[in-house]
């Protein structure tokens, strides 16, 4: 199948590559253009159709320029290390990490090496943001004016964390900052042997003592024994920054026709449907990124690393990280250190640390572009084998009625012996790598007979109930998440049921009941009815019959959805410095670990909290937790003075499947969203495919548009509109169709 399709991608590619080489780039983007059509819809979505997948790729990212030219050059800028060109010196240490494993002259050599097909997309995709700038004099770019074709490999995989980021800002500063840090020898100080005691994963960060919203995603696929219609379901729930990625449909007469979210600046549907095969990707706990302490030695001027019994030199270059000032542009270089696992990022307890990750650009684009053109099952796992993915799993459903988890496809191959959530020892030649597990050699279930997977960024082994992957047959390293508590929503909703329909999927998707706050106000409740009589225990009874009395379900005018937010943030905040020592996530150490009075005083603490900010602690949820979109910035801000609209959904690590996260902003006592829900669709695969979907705000990031908002009202309930995937839905829902430049 993959060669079959390699073929015709070929075959396609030809007929572009000729006319590049013979036209002007003026008139071969004119002529591209007369290529492709775009339909806006009645919510400002654009249907981009060309006659190859080229002309697709031009006019899509064209339509997207139209939408957020602003949100794709950003993309750019992080991806290839050059933020502090528009953003001043503050962004140097971010330029710098993403310039230890991005540089120019490697993606232009990798663009040269990649397969024709692949070229020609990417020429198409340089040639459509160019022409939209041509076309668009008005539009004044930040830093990038013009856009090459190889530029399209530094941002290669649409999820919302790379695992650049991995590498903290604070210690690559710390390292690289002074250059007697970096120029010293260190230390020998003993690394991690095997056999070493298993650490957890460490806590993710927490923002200002706040729960910080967890990032990654729904995705639900339900089998056809298990619906109305006997049609495949699917639930595509990302849980990203707002406006992360826009919606669109992208179609050629090559065979490509798909749906989705597109993170801006990309040109393939990160998380969508075709009329076949629907996929959805959630942010994996599997460790594929390694840290390794490394033994610096120091002879002279010459530096080295041990490895094995010998040592070998030290790799040095310059890196050259430009940044903006008040009076031009000014530049710092940084002398960088690799060794051959990776480049050095950070120092502890005198080792020097070199980090190792997947850089495989030219096979994650393919993967990531190839699988929205995959028709059944057995081509989409083809894609599988570039083994491109180490962020993601990947929930699946299609119109043969098949459903599959599948684990990200580039987990290292590793000796369990020892811990790879720390830096293990460098020197020791039984670290290394041993090739990247493979589809079948990692969790993974395809059909199973519960009828159902699912995945809330919580491990595989509960995917799938009683017929998951078990935890005993794989490597440890093949998850550090653990469950949590959507996992457990998700089990509660999905276990026994065959009714499943779009609406109740969707149903399901929004389901109000908060597994989290089923954990932590048991032991509240008790240390309430322990409490000596007194004048804490006579403040406290009503707001205590409140929450006793509370079905444990989010709603606007919940008054006990309010407190116990508030009360489960008051808990949080001491909580993240002792659950980070302990090594424990912030809400298993609430849930656990946390005394009778401290429980109280959070109680206490959330009612003098609520009466402050708003008058009294009965106030209802939604007079709180408010959507707003004030502007088109990338950053956000938020008034309370200015118009907001209820939400009655919380934040996810209370275990809402539904996702708002939200907290207050200089200014504000209100709390306003910014992450969470940013897409969200239900997809119903059969003879014809169906959807329904609903995007955070609107589709435009333009405050003028009447498509910067159009959605927030339904977004906020939950009340998804239908997708118009046929050209034949598109009659009497038309905006404008036109083609690029016109």
């Amino acid at each position: 199948m993959m060669n079959k399709l390699g073929l015709l991608l070929l075959m396609s590619c030809a007929p572009m590559a000729a006319e590049r080489a013979r036209v002007s780039e003026g008139e071969r983007w004119e002529r591209q253009a007369k290529r492709v059509t775009i339909v806006r819809d009645d919510w400002g979505i654009a249907h981009v159709r060309g006659h190859s997948d080229g002309d697709a790729v031009f006019g899509m990212i064209y339509a997207q320029a139209e939408d957020d030219f602003g949100r794709i050059e950003t993309n750019y800028l992080n991806a290839m290390g050059r933020l502090a060109e528009a953003e001043g010196e503050a962004a140097i240490w971010q330029d710098l990490r993403m310039k230890l494993f991005i540089a120019p002259e490697t993606l232009q050599a990798q663009y040269a090496a990649s397969p024709p097909w692949l070229r020609a997309l990417m020429d198409a995709w340089a040639d459509g943001l160019n022409y939209y700038l041509a076309t668009h004099r008005d539009v004044s770019p930040r830093v990038i004016t013009r856009f090459e074709p190889w530029m399209a490999l530094a941002f290669s995989e649409g999820s919302i964390g790379g695992d650049i980021e991995r590498v903290d800002l604070g210690e690559l500063a710390a390292f690289y900052g002074d250059a007697s840090t970096a120029g010293a020898c260190p230390r020998r100080s003993a690394p991690q042997k095997r056999g070493a005691a298993r650490a957890p994963r460490p806590p993710a960060a927490e923002v200002g003592g706040a729960p910080e919203e967890p990032s990654g995603s729904n995705g639900i696929a339900i089998a056809p024994s298990k619906t109305l219609a006997h049609h495949a379901l699917l639930l595509i729930n990302p849980h990203t920054s707002f406006y992360f990625r826009s919606e669109l449909q992208m179609s050629s007469d090559e065979g490509l026709d798909a749906y989705g979210a597109v993170t801006w600046g990309q040109f393939f549907v990160y998380q969508g449907f075709n009329e076949r095969v629907g996929w959805m990707h959630t942010s994996t706990g599997a460790d594929a990124v390694d840290e390794y302490a490394e033994v610096v030695v120091k002879q002279g001027a010459a530096l080295s690393y041990v490895h094995g019994t010998g040592r070998r030199a030290l790799q040095t270059s310059q890196i050259a990280v430009p940044y903006r000032t008040a009076s031009g542009m000014a530049t710092k270089t940084f002398t960088v250190y690799r060794t051959h696992h990776g480049p050095i990022v950070r120092s502890t307890n005198g080792l020097w640390i070199a980090i190792r990750l997947m850089q495989k650009p030219i096979e994650a684009l393919s993967q990531s572009y190839l699988r929205t053109k995959a028709r059944d099952l057995p081509a989409f796992r083809a894609t599988m084998e570039l083994h491109a993915d180490s962020s993601n799993n990947t929930v699946y459903a299609d119109a043969d009625g098949h459903i599959a988890y599948f684990h990200p496809q580039f987990v290292p191959r590793r000796d369990d012996r020892f811990d790879w959530t720390q830096p293990v020892d460098g020197t020791d030649p039984a670290t290394e790598w041993q090739g990247v597990h493979g589809v079948e050699d990692s969790p993974h279930v395809v059909d199973p007979p519960t009828g159902w997977v699912m995945n809330t960024n919580n491990w595989p082994y509960s995917a799938a109930g009683p017929d998951s992957p078990k935890r005993e047959g794989f490597p440890r390293y093949m998850d550090g998440a653990g469950e949590n508590a959507r996992g457990l929503h998700a089990t509660r909703l999905l276990t026994g049921r065959a009714d499943f329909s779009v609406a109740a999927l969707r149903d399901a998707a929004f389901d109000s009941y908060l597994t989290g706050f089923a954990i932590l106000l048991p032991p509240l409740l008790a240390a309430y009815d322990e409490l000596a009589a007194g004048v804490r225990k006579t403040k406290l009874a009503e707001p205590i019959a409140a929450l006793r009395g509370w079905d444990l379900r989010w709603a606007a005018g919940s008054v006990p959805t309010a407190l116990a937010v508030y009360w489960g943030q008051a808990l949080w905040q001491p909580a993240v410095a002792e659950a980070r020592r302990a090594g424990l996530p912030v809400f298993d150490y609430i849930a656990t670990r946390t005394t009778p009075a401290q429980r109280v005083a959070a109680l206490e603490a959330a009612v003098d909290r609520l009466a402050a900010d708003f008058g009294t602690w009965r106030t209802p949820w939604g007079e709180i937790n408010r959507f707003q979109r004030l502007s088109g910035d990338v950053a956000p801000r938020f008034d309370d003075a200015a118009p907001s609209l209820p939400v009655p959904f919380t934040s996810a690590v209370w275990g809402s499947l539904a996702s708002f996260g939200a907290r207050t902003y200089p200014g504000t006592k209100r709390m306003y969203g910014a992450s969470g829900n940013s897409f969200v669709a239900i997809v119903e695969l059969g003879p014809r495919v169906r959807a329904v979907a609903i995007t955070a705000g609107g589709e435009s990031g333009h405050p003028a548009s009447p498509h910067f908002a159009d959605e927030a009202a339904r977004y906020a309930s939950g009340d998804l509109r239908e997708v118009y995937f046929y050209p034949a839905q598109l009659a009497g829902h038309t905006e404008r169709t036109y083609r690029p430049g016109r």
